[in-house]
This record gives structure tokens, sequence and C-alpha cells, in this order.
């Protein structure tokens, strides 16, 4: 039994690393097409900075090697928002085998959802707080005081914050899959929209630029994505008794045997000539 269980392990781990070997095929793949568009790639993530910098300020570099780097990690980024159908195909191939029917019903679309759902929030912060974001800090240079970012710094920010905003946008699945698996009650969460409202606000401070107009630029999305995984919580189908799904399995599986054992006793007499439809 235990070697029977290591061998499994093994054959786990072989599978796994399978897994991500193509993804990281995919993902390379992906920056080797998106390098050559790195510089592009830097002006549209730069164009909501540099839209709101005063006459005369643009962005600076102050070490030789930060301007070819930061093309590296752009390249690297887009490659992975490009490989992000085949990394996500990987992950599902692999834990499928793991899981019910049922749960495969429920799991599949929600990791394509979740990916829509991160990116739409990246593109969220993008378009809608970034703008107002700069414009806030930008407007505190005048006189002496003259607006100069420095590139890499700025690439660290917009990553950061556009990988808050593609997190804070998982909510929905969030709770779902709490709900489903049975850590939280939709009753319960109900009674406690007041402290998800407060978790919102501590959680949008934290994750936003700090300043108050992006903060309550991701308090009020938040929480409208957690009255959303709520009322979807609620109204997803119950999950099928496991007794039944394995039933199910069972009857399946015994469906496939017994149409296997007929073509196979079916080729053997042909192979023999014994096929009472050919005399």
């Amino acid at each position: 039994m235990d070697k029977l269980a290591e061998s499994t392990f093994i054959g786990h781990l072989l599978e796994l690393r399978r897994r991500v070997l193509f993804s990281m095929i995919a993902i390379f793949a992906g920056f080797l097409v998106s390098y050559p568009f790195s510089k592009t790639i830097y002006n549209i993530l730069a164009a909501p900075l540099v839209d709101v910098l005063p006459k005369g300020s643009h962005l600076i570099y102050t070490s030789l090697p930060e301007v070819f780097l930061t093309y590296v990690q752009l390249s690297l980024i887009s490659g992975f928002v490009l490989a992000l159908p085949v990394v996500l195909y990987q992950f599902w191939a692999f834990v499928t085998p793991g899981l019910y029917a049922h749960e495969r019903k429920v799991f599949f679309p929600l990791i394509f959802i979740s990916a829509f759902l991160f990116i739409g929030g990246m593109l969220f912060a993008y378009f809608i707080v970034f703008p107002n974001a700069f414009r806030f800090f930008v407007s505190f240079s005048g006189g002496d005081i003259t607006a100069m970012p420095k590139v890499d710094s700025y690439l660290s920010l917009i990553v950061k914050f556009s990988l808050a905003f593609g997190l804070a946008f998982q909510i929905p699945i969030l709770i779902v899959v709490l709900v489903r698996v049975g850590v939280l009650q939709v009753a319960a969460l109900r009674r406690g929209r007041r402290y998800a409202f407060l978790i919102c606000a501590i959680a949008s401070a934290v994750l936003s630029p700090p300043d108050v107009l992006s903060m309550v630029m991701l308090l009020i999305p938040m929480y409208m994505l957690f009255e959303a995984g709520l009322f979807f919580a609620a109204h997803l189908p119950a999950p099928q008794p496991v007794a039944e799904d394995l039933m199910g399995t069972a009857a399946e599986s015994a469906r496939s045997t017994t149409d296997e054992m007929d073509a196979a006793e079916a080729s053997f007499r042909v192979k023999d000539g014994n096929d009472p439809d050919q005399r």
C-alpha cells in the first residue's frame, strides 16, 4: 500500500512538472513575441502619467541598464498575459482528475471567469484610477518642485497597483468557492454586510494609491463585487451528493467496460470466422 501511494505521489509530481514546463514554454514564447514591442507597451502604460505631467516634465532614468531591464520586465508580464489561456488549461488539466463531475462543472467556468475579472480589475485601474491618482500627485509640483518620475519606479508602481486591483476583483470567485466548500454560509454573509464593508474599506486603503479619491474608487467596486459574489453564491444549485456522484461515475465506468468487452468479443468472432452475421 505504501509503495502504491508513493508511486501515485511520484506520478502526480511528474505530471505537475510536465504542466509547469508547458506553461513556462508558453510564457517564454509570449516573452519573445512581446519584446520587440516592449517600447510601445511601455508608452501605453506610461500614458496615464505623461498626460498629466506639467509642461517640461518627463520620465527619467538614472542608471544605464534601467530602461533595458524595464523593457525585459514588461515583456515578461506581457508574455504571461499572452500565455494565460495555456497556463489556465494546464492548471485545469492537472486538477480535473481529482474532481468529481459536479465539481468540474463549477470549477471549469470559475477559472476563466477569474481570469476575466483579473484583467478587468487591471483595466479599471488603468483607465479610471491611475489618471485621477496621478493628476492628484502631480498637482503638488510647481515653483521649485518639478515632477520627474523614474522609469523603474513608475513601472513598479503601476505593476503593484494593477495586481492589487486585479486581486481585488477576485472577490466574487472567492465568495462562491468558500460557500461551495462549506466554509461560509450565505445567511451569515448577509448578516455581516457591515463588516464586509469595513473590510473592503480597509483593503482599499491598503491596496490603492495613498489618496482618498483612489480609495473610494476601489472601495465602491469592491463592495459591489462582494454583493455580486453573494448573489451568485445564493443562486447556484446545491452541490450533488458525493454518493450519487460516485454511483454515477461507477455506472459510467461499468457501461464503458461493457462496451469494451462487447467490442473485444465481436473482434474475436470476426478473427475466428464465427461471426453469425457473416454466415
